[in-house]
């Protein structure tokens, strides 16, 4: 069942990040990746930092910033 939540959070926050930095969805797979990455990239930086996110909505902030600093990275990479 964890899977399940970490996906629909993942599917989640490529959606949001996609919307916060003013750019297009990338469809429901390319959300997916970009929100799974991004999760794993938000739990990284966070505990960097020493924050922790804790239930749905932790999680969901988290997996954001990250897919956020993300799509940042790669648009300045495809410059």
């Amino acid at each position: 069942m964890y899977l399940v939540w970490f996906l629909i959070i993942g599917v989640c926050a490529g959606w949001l990040a996609g919307q916060l930095t003013r750019g297009r969805s990338f469809g429901l797979v390319g959300d997916l990746i970009i929100g799974v990455v991004g999760a794993l990239l938000g739990g990284f930086l966070f505990r960097v930092v020493g924050l922790a996110a804790y239930g749905l909505l932790g999680s969901l902030i988290s997996a954001t910033v990250g897919a956020v600093v993300l799509l940042l990275l790669l648009r300045a990479i495809r410059r």
